[in-house]
C-alpha cells in the first residue's frame, strides 16, 4: 500500500522457525532488497507501511512490532491517545521496548495476556486502548492464524480459495480476490487458510456477507503510464461516463438513491460535508444545490463540522463527499448528523466503505481506483454526480423547468467528450520549462470556479511542492494584490457569462503590476491581457468546473515532473486519511 503514504515498511512472517522479521526505513525497495537478501519462510505474515506519529522514520520504529519473547507479531494504524500511560505501566512491569512507537505497547500488552487463544487476548487489550485504531496480530503458538480489530480506520476482508486476507484497502486485494468485506468498529476477524470467523463488539458471530468488487486487478496498476496520476488524469472520460451511466431516469436515480421522493422535498437545507480535494468539490455542489434545486445550502470542512455545534433538524440532509469512503473526519460528521435527527446521503467512489454504511443513501461514483496520492478523477466524478443530484432535487421540487434540465444532462452528456478533446492536446512544455524554478503561483476564480482555483492550486502544492494559494477573484483587492510582483505566475479561470467582464477586470488588475498571467478559458475567446490561454470546450457555465480543472491537473502533473518529484508518492501525504 506504498501509494498511501509512509516513511517506512516492513514483514513479519511464521515459519518453523518462530517469528522472522524483516523492516527498514524509507522505500519499499529496501525492504525488497533485504527480503531478497534474508529470505523469510513461511505461509502466515503481516505487512505494513508505516506514517510516522510517534518516533521518527528508522528501521526500529518500523512495523511490525514484537513483544518481549519474540512470539507475537503486531503492525497497527492509528493513534493511542493513552500511549503515555501504558508505556510508563509496561515499564514497571519490565517490559523492554526496542522502539519509540506507540504500536510496540500492543505487543507487550498481547504478551502479558496471552493464554493459548491470540484472538481471546486481543479482544482484553483493545478494552484497554483509547483512541482511534486498526490493530493486526499473529503468534508463533498458532501458526495458521491472523486476527485483527477495527476501531475506527478501515479493516477489510477478503475471501479467497485456500487463502484469506486482511488489509486497509482494496487494490491490495485485487491479485488475489474480490469478495470482499469492510468491518464495522468493534468488530474482530479471525482468518485461516480455510475459515474467517467475524464476531463483534461484544464477542457474538457475525455471517461473512463478502461483496464481489467489480474493479480489476489491472485498474489498481499503471499498465503503459509512467505513474499513477497521469494514468488517472487519462481514465476521466471513461470514468465520468461510469458515473453517468443509468442515472438519467429520474425514477432509477431516486430508487439508487436510497431516500424518499416525499424525504427530499421535505428539506429545507442541505449540508455539505468533506475534506480536502471532496471538499473543493462539495464548493461547486453547493453553488449548484442553490442554483439548480433551489435550497440553501453550505460547504463545511468536516474536521471543522463535527466540533462547531451546527444546527441540524430532521429537515437537513447533511451530504458526505468523500473518495475513500473512510475519512475519520466526515465519518464522524456523519454519524453526528445522524445522532441529531438529519438524514444523510453520501457521494462516495468504494462500494461498502464505512461513510456510505453509515450514511442513509448512497451514490456511488464508480471512478475506479484511484493510487495516486494527488486525486484527480475522483473530483471530476464527484462534480458530476453532484450535479445528477442538484438536477434531481430541481426537478422534483418544481424548482427545475425540463427544458434547462434536459439541456445540464446534455452537457454532462458531452462532458467525457470534452475531456478526451482537452487530454488530446499537447501539454505547453515551454510555459512549464519557463515556470519550474518558480516558488510562488497565485490562482483565482469567480462563482463556480472559485472551487476550481483552490484545487488548481492544492494539486500543484501537493504534487510540485511549489506555494500556490487560490483566491476568489472580488478578494484579489483585500489582501491578495500584495503578493503580486513582476513575473508572479496567476492562474485565472474564466467562465462565459456576466462574470467573464469580472475577472478580466481582475486580469487587468495583475497585469498593472507585472505579474504572468495564465488563463483557463473557452476555446476562441480571446482574453486580453493573457500571457498563455489554456483552451477547454465552450460548456455552460455552470459545468465549467468540470472541463477547467482538468488542465490545471496537467499543469500540476507537468510541473512537478519537471522539479523530478515523486509524483505518486507527495512527502507527507496519504491518499486516504482515516485518523484525525
Amino acid at each position: 500500500l506504498e501509494y498511501r503514504g509512509y516513511d517506512s515498511a516492513g514483514i513479519a512472517t511464521v515459519s518453523t522457525r518462530g517469528l522472522e522479521l524483516v523492516k527498514r526505513q524509507g522505500k519499499l525497495e529496501r525492504l525488497e532488497r533485504a527480503l531478497r537478501v534474508e529470505r523469510p519462510s513461511g505461509t502466515t505474515g503481516l505487512g505494513h507501511t508505516r506514517w510516522a506519529t510517534h518516533g521518527v522514520p528508522s528501521d526500529a520504529n518500523a512495523h511490525p512490532h514484537l513483544d518481549c519473547r519474540r512470539r507475537i507479531a503486531v503492525v497497527h494504524n492509528g493513534i493511542l491517545e493513552n500511549f503515555t500511560e501504558l508505556k510508563a505501566r509496561l515499564g514497571r512491569q519490565g517490559h523492554r521496548f526496542r522502539s519509540q512507537t506507540d504500536t510496540e505497547l500492543i505487543a507487550h500488552l498481547l504478551e502479558e495476556r496471552y493464554r493459548g487463544s491470540l484472538a481471546a487476548s486481543l479482544r482484553q487489550v483493545s478494552r484497554l486502548l483509547r483512541g482511534q485504531y486498526v490493530i493486526v496480530a499473529a503468534c508463533a503458538d498458532e501458526p495458521d492464524l491472523v486476527v485483527g480489530i477495527r476501531q475506527g480506520p478501515p479493516l477489510l476482508v477478503g475471501a479467497g480459495k485456500g487463502e484469506n486476507f486482511l488489509s486497509s484497502d482494496i487494490p491490495a486485494l485485487l491479485p488475489s480476490t474480490r469478495r470482499i468485506q469492510d468491518l464495522d468498529d468493534g468488530m474482530m476477524a479471525e482468518i485461516r487458510p480455510d475459515g474467517i470467523r467475524i464476531t463483534d463488539a461484544r464477542g457474538r458471530r457475525v455471517p461473512l456477507k463478502p461483496q464481489e468488487i467489480t474493479w480489476s486487478a489491472a485498474q489498481a496498476q499503471k499498465g503503459d503510464f509512467e505513474t499513477f496520476m497521469l494514468k488517472e488524469i487519462h481514465e476521466q472520460p471513461e470514468a465520468l461516463e461510469n458515473t453517468l451511466t443509468g442515472r438519467l431516469d429520474p425514477a432509477a436515480f431516486a430508487r439508487e438513491l436510497g431516500l424518499t421522493s416525499g424525504r427530499l422535498k421535505a428539506f429545507d437545507r442541505v449540508h455539505f460535508v468533506a475534506c480536502g480535494t471532496a471538499w473543493h468539490a462539495a464548493l461547486v455542489g453547493r453553488h449548484w444545490m442553490e442554483t439548480v434545486a433551489g435550497v440553501p445550502a453550505t460547504a463545511e470542512i468536516a474536521s471543522e463540522f463535527r466540533y462547531a455545534d451546527p444546527i441540524l433538524t430532521k429537515r437537513s440532509l447533511v451530504v458526505a463527499v468523500t473518495q475513500s469512503g473512510e475519512t475519520a473526519d466526515t465519518l464522524a460528521a456523519v454519524r453526528l448528523a445522524r445522532e441529531r435527527g438529519a438524514a444523510t446521503l453520501s457521494i462516495c467512489n468504494v462500494v461498502g466503505s464505512s461513510i456510505p454504511r453509515a450514511s442513509d443513501g448512497v451514490l456511488y461514483t464508480r471512478a475506479g481506483p484511484e493510487i495516486g496520492v494527488a486525486s484527480t478523477k475522483a473530483y471530476t466524478t464527484q462534480l458530476m454526480a453532484l450535479m445528477l443530484l442538484g438536477t434531481h432535487l430541481g426537478r422534483l421540487r418544481g424548482r427545475l423547468p425540463a427544458s434547462r434540465a434536459r439541456h445540464l444532462l446534455g452537457q454532462l452528456r458531452k462532458s467525457s467528450e470534452w475531456v478526451r478533446r482537452i487530454l488530446s492536446r499537447p501539454t505547453d512544455r515551454a510555459l512549464v520549462a519557463g515556470l519550474k524554478r518558480t516558488r510562488n503561483v497565485l490562482f483565482i476564480g469567480r462563482h463556480v470556479n472559485g472551487a476550481t482555483a483552490l484545487e488548481g492550486a492544492l494539486k500543484l502544492k501537493e504534487i510540485s511542492y511549489v506555494h500556490a494559494e487560490g483566491y476568489l477573484g472580488g478578494e484579489l483587492k483585500h489582501g491578495p494584490l500584495a503578493m503580486i510582483e513582476k513575473g508572479l505566475p496567476v492562474v485565472a479561470v474564466l467562465q462565459d457569462g456576466p462574470l467573464f467582464a469580472k475577472m478580466l477586470s481582475h486580469i487587468q488588475q495583475v497585469k498593472a503590476r507585472g505579474g504572468f498571467i495564465i488563463a483557463v478559458a473557452s476555446a476562441g475567446v480571446r482574453v486580453p491581457g493573457a500571457d498563455r490561454i489554456l483552451p477547454i470546450p465552450a460548456a455552460d457555465p455552470l459545468l465549467s468546473p468540470l472541463l477547467a480543472i482538468v488542465p490545471l491537473q496537467r499543469f500540476a502533473y507537468e510541473m512537478a515532473r519537471a522539479r523530478s518529484r515523486d509524483i505518486d508518492h507527495p512527502r507527507n501525504l496519504a491518499t486516504s486519511v482515516t485518523v484525525e
